[in-house]
């Protein structure tokens, strides 16, 4: 990358970090898959129960292989042969898990996490439950404002994300979202977390790499 532009980025994301700290969230640079389970490990104790949300950027850096590793009790809602009640077990539990490990759809330069759900049980964890929300994002996900991070579900995560899904809605169509009312729409609960009480429950490490939608 050309040095200038990485510097521009490199300054987006310092003013990120400065403001996600100032909201009471913990913030930390990794620059790869490899610095994110590095990460992770000094988050998590051993024997921790662990949660995850929704997400691919998990499935990109090798977290979900990772916390299969055994040293987890896991959580885990990819799990073959789940029947949906087993699923719907699952996203209950997590509420009480030591830890919840998840992205974002966007992440403001003011320090604000914005997210939209279909079901609402990633947001829900998010916002109440879990005694620790870690939550890697890659550096595609930073943007400057509320109103951008509202565009960009609208633009981009929501379409890539209901393609992938297959549902016959019309932004798999279109490519941009048209505020629809089918019965398979992903986009159902919006949030923003803007702070946190409890300084430190949430941690965000961004990584220096596009991972996810």
């Amino acid at each position: 990358m050309d040095k200038n532009l990485n510097w521009v980025i490199e300054q987006r994301i310092k003013r990120t970090m400065k403001n996600l700290e100032k909201n009471n969230m913990e913030a930390y640079f990794v620059n790869d898959k490899e610095e994110v389970i590095g990460k992770l490990s000094e988050i998590l104790k051993k024997g921790d129960t662990v949660s995850v949300g929704g997400s691919m950027s998990l499935f990109e850096t090798g977290v979900i292989d990772f916390l299969r590793n055994g040293n987890y009790k896991f959580l885990d809602r990819y799990a073959e042969n789940l029947k949906p009640e087993d699923i719907k077990d699952v996203f209950r539990k997590s509420f009480f898990a030591d830890d919840y490990i998840v992205s974002t759809n966007a992440l403001t330069e003011e320090g604000e996490l914005y997210n939209v759900d279909g079901n609402g049980n990633r947001v829900a964890a998010m916002l109440y439950g879990p005694d620790k929300v870690i939550v890697i994002a890659g550096v595609n996900k930073i943007v400057a404002n509320f109103q951008e991070a509202v565009d960009r579900v609208k633009h981009f995560s929501a379409p890539a994300n209901v393609k992938r899904l297959n549902p016959d809605n019309p932004c798999a169509k279109l490519g941009y979202c048209v505020d629809c009312s089918s019965d398979s729409r992903i986009c159902n609960e919006y949030t923003l977390i803007k702070r946190q009480n409890h300084k430190g429950r949430i941690k965000v490490i961004i990584v220096n790499q596009e991972l996810g939608y």
